[in-house]
């Protein structure tokens, strides 16, 4: 479980990390070639490559966090069921 809430912060970290670059370094850039304005092409790409790590991350942290609870769901679900069939769990 250890592991998993450090891959959970460490997502969360690289999110708030990319979405703050991406305001302070390229502001008003959206991530598309197309834009009604011409947009410098460094620019473009450091907005794309942002946006991709942090989706990335947010997902990493969306999967993480789903894995947390459904572990933490079965561990109490299997304590009841052994309760409940006369098994007491010790700890």
């Amino acid at each position: 479980m250890r592991a998993a809430w450090k891959i959970l912060w460490l997502s969360a970290i690289t999110l708030a990390a990319a979405v703050g670059l991406a305001h302070l370094l390229v502001p008003d850039v959206v991530p598309v070639g197309y834009a009604e304005q011409p947009q410098a092409s460094w620019a473009v790409l450091t907005a794309f490559v942002l946006r991709a790590i942090a989706l990335t991350a947010a997902w990493v942290a969306i999967i993480t966090l789903a894995l947390l609870i459904g572990a933490r769901l079965h561990q109490v679900l299997f304590r009841a069921d052994r309760a409940r069939s006369g098994r007491a769990v010790t700890r």
